[in-house]
């Protein structure tokens, strides 16, 4: 697929950061206050980043506007620094880089990998998959004529037509990094019909022109993997590492619910948590210090090893050091 040159341009020099060294990042969304679990990921992703030497960037997620709530970006970034969580570089947006993705969208479709939807969430929600698994859709309109313009008032959405095959990645943590094309992941959806560009597309382009060389994130989120890949092979790219970290869980082994799990900062410290006191309580969640330790992010930096750190992630629990 032929690409715009200045958009191979700034691939080619988001592949050379990648060579250059670790580099990582965290990407909330501002849709509210960080919870238990995003403080914990991005402690991970800092502390590798910072024991590797390497580069933490920060990026906000924030192109579905209407889900965004105001205040949200500045309340995630005081938390990071209350925590001593500092990023390297200026803060990346997402809604900053429309005109890249719509750059991307057009090169994809003029190489004939997109082609138009129609199909109503009413029909894709009677294909939808049980116990919440992700649906993979069926393929309606894969074979239809390329009509991109409206119909009845309407926009078609934009599918990946997705190649036949398997998508694989470099994976450290939990499942093995590896996706059936057609059987698990489909064609999705890079553009939806108001012509908000999808989560799938927006993260791909991203992490190859941050040049990102390790994506840490929760575990819930490796579904969503083998479409990112995807988005980057069709652009002639490699996908990062992976390491989908394990989500918080009660003594039972269960998933803390929407409540606990949407305590952040403000309730710990309404709990009488100070940033050492967090910061504690989040290292020993994964056993990383004992129950009750007090210290800051760079000290529990300083007290660990690099290969605890990283069996921690391979074991999805935590390492004493």
């Amino acid at each position: 697929m032929r690409l715009p040159h200045h958009l191979q341009e700034r691939l080619a020099a988001g592949l050379e950061l990648r060579r250059q060294g670790y580099r990582t990042r965290f990407a909330p969304s501002p849709t509210g206050p960080l919870h238990r679990g995003n403080l914990r990921t991005a402690l991970l992703g800092w502390l590798e980043a910072r024991l590797r030497g390497g580069v933490w960037l920060l990026r906000i997620d924030d192109l579905d506007g209407p889900r965004n709530r105001p205040g949200a970006e500045a309340a995630i970034l005081d938390d990071l620094r209350l925590l001593g969580l500092h990023w390297d570089g200026p803060v990346a947006r997402q809604s900053d880089h429309r005109g890249v993705y719509a750059t991307v969208l057009s090169a994809l479709r003029q190489a004939g990998r997109l082609y138009p939807c129609r199909c109503s969430r009413r029909l894709l929600a009677d294909v939808s998959a049980p116990h919440g698994a992700l649906a993979v859709y069926p393929g309606y309109c894969r074979n239809g004529p390329p009509l991109w313009g409206p119909q009845a008032g309407r926009l078609p959405s934009w599918r990946l037509r997705l190649e036949p095959g398997a998508l694989r990645w470099q994976e450290r943590c939990g499942c093995a990094g590896g996706q059936d094309g057609p059987a698990d992941v489909g064609d999705v959806v890079l553009r939806r019909a108001d012509g908000v560009v999808a989560y799938h597309l927006a993260t791909a382009v991203d992490e190859l022109l941050m040049g990102i060389s390790e994506v840490v994130r929760g575990e819930d989120l490796w579904p969503s993997t083998g479409a990112q890949v995807a988005v980057m092979a069709a652009l002639g790219a490699d996908p990062p590492s992976y390491a989908h970290v394990p989500l918080w869980r009660d003594g039972q082994g269960e998933r803390l619910s929407k409540r606990e799990g949407a305590e952040g900062l403000a309730g710990l410290r309404r709990r009488g948590l100070d940033a050492p006191g967090v910061i504690g309580a989040l290292a020993a969640s994964l056993e990383l210090v004992p129950p009750g330790s007090r210290l800051s992010a760079v000290e529990l930096a300083d007290g660990l090893s690099l290969e605890g750190l990283q069996g921690c992630l391979r074991r999805g629990q935590g390492a004493k050091t």
